[in-house]
């Protein structure tokens, strides 16, 4: 059984960057508690793949365009993690289904120790990465922690 430990030297907090206004309070958690522990922090962007039956050029032109959009997106969190933790994230891009892509990471990359999402503010559900996360409980081999999108900075830096 002590066989199966992996050692980590550092804490990863992990955040799926998406554009949904509960994302900005995952990633300040994750920031504020990364700093607090010695941690760091991590961006997984999980590209849609490209629809249809297109001709070659065309799936890779849509691919090159979605990535582009991708590192654009990422950059401006990945600026704002900094900010916050005082040392540059780990960035994943991939492409796939978020489920799909998030359970590979985690099993690439085993110094991720934890997921923080974001529940949505609105009174329509958790938001979609929460509700497909938690449909996968059993495969996640690390605690989610799930931060409500209704606090606001001050209250978010009181809890982390």
């Amino acid at each position: 059984m002590a066989e199966n430990l992996v050692a980590v030297t550092e804490r990863v907090f992990l955040v799926v960057v998406d554009e949904s206004p509960e994302m900005g309070n995952a990633l300040r958690y994750a920031c504020r508690r990364a700093k607090r522990t010695g941690g760091r922090v991590a961006l997984l962007y999980v590209m849609p793949p490209p629809e249809g039956q297109q001709w070659g050029a065309v799936v890779d032109l849509m691919r090159e365009e979605a990535r582009n959009e991708a590192e654009q997106v990422v950059a401006r969190y990945a600026d704002i993690a900094a900010t916050l933790t005082g040392q540059p994230p780990a960035i994943y891009i991939r492409e796939g289904k978020n489920r799909d892509a998030l359970i590979k990471l985690l099993n690439e990359d085993r110094s991720i120790c934890v997921l923080v999402l974001g529940a949505a503010s609105s009174g329509e559900g958790p938001g979609p990465l929460v509700t497909a996360f938690t449909r996968v409980g059993n495969q996640l081999r690390i605690p989610m922690t799930i931060v409500p999108g209704a606090l606001s900075e001050a209250e978010i830096d009181a809890i982390s």
